[in-house]
């Protein structure tokens, strides 16, 4: 399947409400839906992509957070402010550290996995080299923007970077420059990607060589959150390890 088939199919479908939805500050982009039963032992936020931008929201990833939540987890599916929204840095950062920390009804799951796609990859990374890790038990990063000063170099989706943040600040915002990740680290990249290069995802994990790396063979950029797909198979798998 191509990446733009890929694209259609996850985009088609159906928009699944959540079983509630708590917010974690004033902005309308600080909530998140909880999907699934409260007492689940294993709780997973999602980190939505979108290349940091406010025209793509949490709710492309609402039939992957039902799936998962069919599958017996606690699924948090998390928003938080974005380019030309309120967000960049420090704010989207600050929001995606808040949104892991947010619970819902119900008692914590013992384990709480962190799994981000695309500009979520690059968050969640990024949550797992900073405090927020001491929260985390592990993170999956789907198809991440792992790599910030080579995604600004090659302009990808016409300079995104830019817009999420400056070059002063570029280093605290780059998981290729911020400390191994303190929790463990799965990152799941198709090798037909045409969004954001495998090659991202190759070089954190020769940066970090404690992270397993899994490329998705005939894979492309949004099959991973698209339930149903042998990639979602390989996404469940690694949250219930």
């Amino acid at each position: 399947m191509t990446s733009e088939r890929e694209e259609e199919a996850l985009f088609g479908l159906p928009y699944v409400p959540p079983d509630e939805t708590v917010a974690y500050g004033p902005h309308p982009s600080q909530v998140v839906d909880f999907y699934g039963p409260p007492g689940a032992a294993t709780r997973i936020t999602l980190l939505h992509g979108g290349f940091w931008r406010e025209a793509y929201d949490r709710r492309h990833l609402a039939p992957l957070a039902a799936a998962l939540a069919g599958e017996g987890l606690r699924v948090a599916l998390a928003e938080y402010r974005r380019v030309g929204g309120g967000g960049g840095w420090p704010a989207t950062f600050d929001d995606a550290a808040r949104a892991v920390g947010t619970g819902g009804t119900g008692r914590a799951p013992a384990r709480h996995v962190v799994a981000g796609h695309s500009a979520g990859g690059h968050l969640a990374l990024w949550l797992a080299s900073g405090p927020t890790a001491a929260q985390l038990d592990g993170v999956v990063a789907l198809a991440p923007v792992a790599d910030l000063a080579r995604a600004r170099a090659l302009r990808l989706s016409d300079g995104a970077v830019a817009g999420l943040v400056g070059p002063a600040d570029e280093a605290q915002a780059d998981p290729m420059r911020l400390p191994p990740p303190a929790v463990p680290v799965t990152l799941l990249h198709g090798d037909d990607d045409r969004e954001v290069p495998v090659a991202f995802s190759a070089a954190y994990a020769a940066y970090a060589p404690a992270v397993a790396f899994r490329p998705l063979a005939g894979t492309g950029h949004y099959a991973p959150v698209t339930p149903g797909t042998p990639a979602y198979g390989a996404l469940l798998a690694a949250i219930v390890g």
